[in-house]
């Protein structure tokens, strides 16, 4: 397998070239990327130590500057390095200045200012944690969002992602032989979400998820027969309250909450 390098360059956190190099690498086959992160380089001498691993580890260089001399300094090192450097963010300001006919504000991290989407964003994880599998029932009305499925639909990773896009997700779990609590089944305000999956798939993880636990692995738990009522049981429960449902067999978390995502901003768009 053949062996790159890339170097990751950033005035703040590097979170949007990770995103956008975890895109473009899985394009490619037969190819092991070793990824090198640079965050925060806002001086001189950061970029000192950059370019001296760069020197070390030559490869293709992406950055995302928005201070003018750092990033200039940057392509000249490059330069004479004979490594490929390209600032991604330069295309994207360019086209949206012109159509906004607006100057750049160049300063590095604005996305992560600490302004009330930023708090949004800390209350909605703690209300994510606060009313995970089942908790503080009688507080769902003050949710956004709430999440029903059978046990290992990835309904917590689910929760945690959507509040980190800002919304308050609860999570509500289905039990087989158990009541629907009569707080979900009666709620009204919240958008009401059921998730489902393939026996097969659930099957799988679920087994998974007792030999880490070391027990038993011959149950109700993940028997086939078991597993396949379980889960008409719960679309049945979808199906009677009109609850909208994502079958989540082969969806990433990021797949599954941007299906979420879609519905409940369809919704906000029916209310208004």
């Amino acid at each position: 397998m053949t062996i790159r390098h890339l170097h990751l360059v950033s005035d703040a956190t590097g979170e949007t070239l990770q995103v956008l190099a975890k895109a473009a690498i899985v394009q490619f086959d037969d190819i092991d990327v070793v990824e090198w992160e640079w965050p925060l380089v806002r001086r001189p001498d950061q970029l000192k130590n950059v370019v001296e691993g760069i020197t070390a580890q030559p490869g293709l260089v992406l950055c995302t500057f928005v201070d003018n001399a750092l990033r200039d300094g940057l392509e000249m090192a490059c330069r004479e390095l004979v490594v490929p450097c390209l600032s991604i963010m330069d295309p994207i300001l360019a086209a949206m200045a012109t159509h906004f006919d607006a100057e750049v504000r160049a300063q590095p991290g604005r996305q992560h200012a600490m302004d009330a989407e930023y708090f949004g964003r800390i209350e909605a994880m703690g209300f994510c944690l606060a009313h995970d599998d089942g908790q503080l029932l009688s507080e769902l009305k003050q949710a956004d969002l709430v999440l029903v499925g059978v046990s290992r639909t990835s309904k917590t990773p689910t929760c945690m992602y959507l509040a980190n896009r800002g919304l308050k997700a609860a999570n509500v779990p289905f039990v087989p032989d158990l009541p629907v609590p009569s707080e979900l089944t009666e709620l009204s305000g919240p958008l009401i979400i059921g998730l489902t999956t393939g026996a097969d798939r659930l099957i799988h993880i679920r087994r998974n998820r007792l030999l880490v636990l070391k027990q038993d692995a011959e149950t109700a738990y993940v028997d086939e027969e078991s597993v396949k009522d379980e889960l008409a049981s719960a679309r049945r429960l979808f199906e009677r309250h009109g609850w909208p449902v994502i079958d989540v067999t082969r969806r990433s978390i990021e797949e599954t909450s941007a299906a979420i995502l879609h519905l409940y901003h369809n919704r906000l768009k029916e209310v208004v």
